[in-house]
């Protein structure tokens, strides 16, 4: 990979993953303060994943046939960072949570669309992404570490900041990134490429299927982490809370530097499986320890937190780009974000909800041994279907020319 065009993406993944964090940890302590009601605080944090179901697809279709991706993502910074910042200014939940939605829809789209720019420079996406991709925990790390020294949780500021990067990053991606040409340009065009529906091919692939399927499946127990982990924590007493939670970005950042090295060793399949496994355990020691919020356990639960995004989800990425064609690969990594960071995440953030409130006593707190126990089984069925069903690609490259020919790289 080039050094200038690793520099150039590595600051895309810095600031990738900035803007979001700006706001993503602080916003329901802001939303309180101005007097909205639980219900709403928490369809707020459900935009994201309402927009990760709606517009990746149709955005993949734009970047594989119309326009260069790098230019597709720069247009969607940059109108979502103007909705960040009317967003900041509205006061009422049926004026802020229309462009919170809006702003979501044009932000989710990017994440695919910032690993197409990303894949393209790569001739050994196993080795070199890992590296780069470390630099948006950086981001979001940086972007917490401001907000909270700043203190600015309680204000409409986080928006602004989180606004103001994303209307620079758009410019940033239209003017500095590396040229990614449509793929698909001047190809026929059907209702199902309009409705971004091509990527639905790779589903005839027995092995793709079950990484979809169990992809889905694996962040539903995933959402209870992101939802319930600061009010575990603070329940059981533990100071500090989001504090301790870094260590889980801290954990992230050391398992992206090694990612390489596991990955040429341990190959997709043990890679995928060891991310649901560290899942599994991680809400294990979460349900022994809350007891003893002073335990190990729960320090290694939220260190689990870096092997299990890293060895799942930055894998996963990594055997999307190798097995779709080539012409489709904006639109099949838009499709993983549907079902990762779209369906399954609002699927598992609707169950968790009637979880914790099945185990909430009439005081108002909760029994969390139990609630945890429930995704860390879910977690160990996954895993074993998935153990069963899943076919590693790297012994069976003669099914997929494009992964057999990346392979060969």
């Amino acid at each position: 990979m080039p050094p200038n065009a690793r520099l150039q993406i590595s600051i895309l993944f810095f600031f990738q993953f900035f803007v979001w964090g700006a706001w993503g940890v602080s916003m329901g302590t802001w939303m309180n303060g101005l007097g909205f009601s639980a219900t709403q605080i928490g369809t707020a944090f459900a935009a994201t994943s309402l927009a990760a179901m709606i517009s990746p697809f149709i955005v993949g279709m734009v970047a594989d046939r119309f326009f260069p991706a790098q230019r597709v993502l720069g247009a969607l910074h940059l109108a979502g960072g103007l909705l960040l910042l009317a967003a900041s200014r509205a006061t009422t939940f049926p004026a802020f949570y229309p462009l919170l939605l809006a702003h979501s829809l044009c932000y989710m789209p990017t994440l695919a669309l910032a690993n197409t720019v990303a894949f393209s420079q790569m001739s050994d996406a196993a080795q070199s992404f890992g590296g780069i991709r470390v630099l948006g925990t950086f981001g979001w790390i940086a972007a917490g570490l401001l907000v909270g020294n700043l203190n600015l949780g309680p204000t409409a500021l986080p928006f602004v900041l989180g606004g103001g990067v994303s209307l620079a990053l758009g410019l940033y991606c239209m003017l500095a990134l590396p040229e990614v040409p449509p793929k698909a340009k001047g190809q026929p065009i059907a209702i199902r490429s309009i409705l971004g529906l091509d990527a639905l091919k790779l589903m005839k692939d027995r092995s793709f299927a079950v990484f979809a399927v169990g992809s889905f499946l694996v962040c539903i127990p995933l959402a209870f982490y992101y939802s319930g982990t600061e009010r575990f924590l603070t329940q059981i007493g533990v100071e500090h809370a989001p504090a301790k939670m870094t260590l889980g970005q801290m954990s992230e950042v050391f398992f992206m530097l090694v990612f390489p090295l596991m990955f040429s060793r341990l190959g997709v399949k043990k890679m995928l499986l060891l991310g649901m496994g560290c899942w599994m355990v991680r809400y294990f020691c979460f349900a022994s320890a809350s007891s003893s919020p002073g335990g190990w356990l729960l320090i290694a639960g939220i260190l689990l937190h870096g092997p299990c995004f890293d060895f799942f989800f930055v894998t996963g990425q990594i055997y999307v780009d190798q097995r779709a064609p080539e012409t489709m690969r904006s639109a099949a990594q838009c499709f993983v974000a549907f079902i990762t960071y779209g369906a399954g995440m609002l699927v598992g953030s609707i169950t968790q909800g009637y979880v914790i409130d099945a185990y909430t006593l009439p005081d108002k707190t909760v029994q969390w041994a139990p609630t945890w126990i429930i995704p860390a089984v879910g977690s160990g069925v996954i895993l074993l279907v998935f153990a069963a069903l899943f076919k590693d690609p790297s012994k069976n490259q003669s099914e997929n020319p494009a992964g057999a020919a990346l392979a060969a790289r």
